[in-house]
């Protein structure tokens, strides 16, 4: 067998590797995980709506929240292990490619690499937070980050055009999540056949009423970002808590933070129902 041969032996053999049950169950557990952390994150909104509470609707909150549970250490573990399952299946399909006729893309590549990046940052504060005193939050408030990190992108050149640009970059992904969800477009990532009736109500019902909702919340978190940009104010910009807080503040009062918060307990339902059915 020569080099070449070999160097293709090798390669499909760790593509397989990368495709089998080991990647297959990180990429469940990292499902799950995410599933978790909306699905708190929206219950955590619905008090904030009806005046129940002063946590944070972010991660932070999520964490603290399991952290308050009985054997919340063993569940933050957990936590932080399933999303850690999460950035290693995006890796692989950085790195092999994912499913789908246009899985080996250079755009997919690209998309796999950047989410490996944001769930082994999101691992590692929750992981760090498991690990030590339960005091903080998880990585700290989703304000104050956005805030601070708006802050110093603003003291660079042109600091507030590129500002104004990943604001409008967020506004449209918002939009692009929302109507990729409205047009039902993870049904191409389903094990369709494998599904009962019920359960395909099931995804439809939480997978366009949580996209739509999680596409909402992109969207006016890139308003207040082109917001601080134009306005040369970073603290005009707002994480999670605060974009979900503002919803409150329109014409239609808490309801609409309501309907928002119910889409996000939504979308977390949807994440456990792609644990359960996605194709991997």
């Amino acid at each position: 067998m020569n080099a070449s041969a070999m160097s293709h032996t090798t390669r499909m053999q760790a593509e397989r590797a990368a495709r089998g049950s080991v990647t297959e169950g990180a990429a469940r557990a990292g499902l799950t995980a995410r599933g978790v952390i909306y699905l708190l994150v929206g219950v955590i909104a619905l008090q904030i709506a009806f005046g129940d509470t002063d946590q944070q609707a972010d991660r932070g909150g999520a964490v603290g929240e399991l952290a308050r549970q009985p054997f919340g250490a063993v569940l933050l573990w957990a936590l932080g292990l399933g999303l850690v399952g999460m950035a290693l299946w995006r890796l692989s399909e950085a790195v092999f490619g994912s499913v789908g006729k246009d899985g080996r893309s250079a755009r997919k590549r690209l998309i796999a690499a950047a989410r490996c990046v944001f769930y082994a940052f999101v691992a590692y504060s929750v992981l760090r937070f498991a690990a030590g005193p339960h005091g903080g939050s998880g990585g700290g408030s989703s304000d104050e980050q956005s805030r601070d990190i708006t802050a110093r992108v603003l003291q660079l050149p042109a600091g507030q055009w590129l500002v104004g640009i990943a604001g409008a970059g967020v506004i449209v992904a918002g939009i692009w999540v929302g109507a990729r969800a409205v047009r039902r477009d993870y049904r191409r990532q389903l094990k369709l056949t494998q599904m009962a009736p019920w359960a395909r109500r099931l995804v439809d019902v939480t997978g366009v009423g949580g996209g739509a909702a999680r596409g909402l919340v992109f969207a006016a978190a890139g308003v207040f970002a082109v917001r601080a940009a134009v306005d040369y104010k970073p603290d005009r910009a707002k994480g999670l808590d605060d974009t979900l807080r503002s919803f409150a503040d329109t014409p239609l009062g808490p309801w609409l933070l309501v309907c928002v918060a119910t889409g996000l307990v939504l979308f977390g339902l949807f994440s456990f129902a792609l644990a359960r059915w996605r194709r991997v």
